[in-house]
């Protein structure tokens, strides 16, 4: 199952959107978000609840060799660990660079951002 995400300019758009899927039921285990500032990403986590895409998702392998990646490589890393192909994952972080937020739904066939 590919994983289901929606890109955000503004934080407040995102907290509602994470909080419009606890409502409907989606699990808070599937539910990640991702940003290119590790300042941002941390503040927008901790106020929406969000996972972060951590040791327990990427295996300690991943993780290991993360400590050597750059930011860009990092992320493109994660998004292939939840699921997404190479090159959506370097989609997704060009727009990651552009200051935007990804939010990221596992494990469900649709959903309503």
């Amino acid at each position: 199952m590919n994983p289901i995400f929606k890109i955000f300019h503004n934080d407040e758009h995102l907290s509602e959107s994470i909080d419009k899927l606890r409502k409907n039921g989606v699990n808070e285990d599937d539910i990640y978000m991702l940003a290119h500032d590790n300042d941002h990403d941390r503040r927008a986590r901790k106020s929406n609840d969000s996972n972060k895409i951590g040791v327990n998702v990427t295996g300690l392998g991943t993780a290991t060799k993360n400590i050597f990646r750059g930011k860009s490589d990092k992320l493109i890393s994660k998004m292939k660990e939840i699921g997404f192909e190479q090159s959506k994952a370097q989609k997704l972080e060009e727009e990651l660079d552009k200051g935007k937020t990804l939010l990221v739904v596992k494990n469900q066939d649709e959903v309503e951002f």
